[in-house]
């Protein structure tokens, strides 16, 4: 097992969403890329963080 802790930065709101865009940490490659969040979730927030536990 490993986790992981993935941030996004907002990038564009569209009609019922937010989309965020990976901060991917220096030297490595986006994990998720973009993220979409319904608006009643993600509110104001510029900047979310996301945990993947990866089960093996």
């Amino acid at each position: 097992m490993s986790k992981k802790n993935v941030t996004f930065e907002y990038e564009k709101e569209t009609k019922n969403s937010v989309r965020y865009k990976e901060v991917p940490e220096e030297g490595t490659a986006p994990i998720v890329g973009s993220l979409y969040v319904q608006k009643w979730f993600a509110g104001d927030s510029k900047t979310i963080e996301v945990t993947i536990d990866k089960k093996d």
